[in-house]
């Protein structure tokens, strides 16, 4: 390996192996404190920000620093010319890259690190964070170092989640007529549901995919008790070109009786904004839809164009075989390094 392919590795491994399941990113926070170049303008809340030294408008490279919870993937290792352990893929090869980066003096950007992202997004520590400190918001563009197979992902699905529940009237199971089963309610119920086709929809030449699911499913107190109650969740996925207003519309469309839980917005697409382009042309890069929801949305909801960037390959992201490749952070590295020399 090259020095550079080195220091990146031994950077994602040490990061790996600080245990940072979502609230509990205290000590990886203090490990970043210890390891960037200067010292944060805001730290509170789940949040280390490290503006740019210069006035005027800069690049905001962005990372979280929590991971889902393990799966036998602790402690990590470096085998076949990767990094393997929980957060390798998702996303600590991409914070690892941001202080590698910040340790370059000839490089000028901001640079900021939070916790609580794999969480539902009213735990966000961001909000919070921009009304505190609005020069984040003065950034040109924000690249959020997500897992993206290094293709620039612009935009993102908007995330809503909704309670649908089937009611019935319990009775002994021997003898069902007496009762209503809320079981074979939600069969019929969800039916139509989970025949719904997904839809492409295209924004800026990029094809999003709106989808909806049925992603959990509770009903039943015993093997001899015809149940009364079945509660199942709708999770809907949907393109940039709907507002949130919309997505709840057409959830109540398909599921009239469904109770809105969460609302996670979509990221406006900038993939033809000039920044986005310099950014490409830097790293050779491609360019695609982010079919997931991501922090994204929260600058472009704030008015600051924004995309996704990482070296972590999107099928390892929590994988239980988790991993990233070395190759690959030097790859994110070299293309940043590019794009940060000529902004």
């Amino acid at each position: 390996m090259t020095a550079l392919a080195e220091a990146l590795a031994a950077r994602t491994l040490e990061l790996v192996d600080i245990p940072s399941e979502s609230r509990g990113e205290g000590e990886i926070e203090r490990y970043i404190a210890a390891a960037m170049p200067r010292e944060p303008a805001y730290a509170a809340e789940s949040v280390l920000f490290y503006p740019p030294r210069r006035d005027g408008p800069f690049v905001l490279l962005v990372g979280h620093l929590d991971t889902v919870p393990a799966q036998g993937n602790l402690p990590g290792r470096i085998a076949a010319g990767a990094v393997h352990g929980l957060g390798a893929s998702d996303m600590k090869g991409g914070v690892a890259v941001m202080i590698e980066l910040a340790a370059d003096p000839d490089l000028e950007a901001g640079f900021l690190f939070f916790g609580r992202e794999e969480l539902p997004s009213n735990e966000s520590p961001l909000p919070a964070f921009f009304a505190a400190c609005p020069r984040a918001l003065e950034a040109e563009l924000a690249v959020v170092l997500e897992p993206t197979d290094n293709t620039i992902q612009a935009g993102c699905l908007g995330n809503l989640n909704a309670r649908l529940v089937f009611h019935g009237r319990s009775a002994h199971s021997a003898r069902p007529w007496l009762g209503e089963n809320a079981i074979a309610a939600a069969v019929r119920g969800l039916a139509p549901l989970v025949d719904v086709e997904p839809v492409d929809v295209e924004v800026d030449g990029l094809r999003f995919r709106e989808v909806l699911t049925v992603t959990t499913i509770h009903g039943g107190i015993a093997t001899n008790v015809v149940p009364d109650r079945v509660e199942t969740n709708l999770n809907f996925r949907y393109a940039p070109t709907r507002t949130p207003a919309e997505a709840e519309a057409r959830v109540r469309e398909l599921a009239p009786e469904a109770e809105v839980l969460s609302n996670s917005p979509p990221a406006r697409v900038v993939a033809g904004a000039p920044v986005v382009q310099r950014l490409r042309e830097a790293g050779g890069l491609a360019i695609e839809a982010k079919q997931a929801w991501t922090p994204v949305a929260e600058f472009t909801s704030r008015g600051v164009d924004a995309v996704n960037l990482g070296p972590g390959a999107t099928r390892f992201a929590h994988a239980r075989d988790e991993q990233v490749e070395v190759a690959e952070l030097v790859r994110t590295y070299e293309a940043l390094s590019r794009f940060l020399g000529t902004v």
